[in-house]
């Protein structure tokens, strides 16, 4: 928080989890810039990028579950056996917002085989704003979760990227070891 009354802002910024200390950095700052510049009088704002999320209001916002900001994205593949393969997703990612709530950076990344005619491998993140308690970065991620079916349904990848926490998986490698 910095500011005086009438004119508080509250802030957070949240970097993913594997993102080094540079690069974390860079991200942050180009949010900044790109935040003032396209929402130069607002009250408050949001901004994702891929290792980065920055937000701001004039109001605490702080250890509350955003579920009003969303953005859902999903790669355009269909797999081929959606059923098993969306049991999977679920099964992957409920795994990981345990583990991401329970852990003091709340992330967590995993893979799952998949039993499909190749041999693959599904891969997933689950990461929680460092403001929320256990048990709400718990209920903001089994949250999102809940929504795949609208947004990712049968996808060979998608993510769901929220104000407080995100998902995503893929059926290739997207983190850094």
């Amino acid at each position: 928080m910095v500011g005086q009354d009438p004119y508080k802002t509250y802030g957070l910024a949240l970097c993913r989890g594997d993102a080094e200390v540079a690069d974390c950095r860079t991200c942050v700052n180009e949010a900044s810039s790109e935040i003032h510049k396209f929402c130069p009088y607002n009250k408050g704002a949001i901004i994702w990028y891929d290792n980065c999320l920055l937000k701001y209001l004039n109001s605490d916002f702080l250890g509350q579950i955003d579920n009003q900001n969303k953005l859902y994205m999903y790669n355009l593949r269909n797999v081929s056996e959606p059923t098993s393969f969306n049991q999977k997703t679920r099964e992957l990612l409920s795994s990981l917002a345990k583990e991401a709530s329970e852990t003091p950076k709340h992330y967590a990344v995993g893979e799952i085989e998949l039993e499909l005619e190749e041999s693959r491998k599904l891969y997933g993140l689950a990461q929680c704003t460092w403001d929320l308690s256990t048990s709400d970065c718990f209920t903001c991620l089994d949250g999102i979760i809940g929504e795949l079916p609208h947004c990712c349904d049968g996808k060979e990848g998608g993510r769901i990227v929220g104000g407080s926490c995100n998902i995503r998986y893929e059926i290739y490698p997207f983190v850094t070891a």
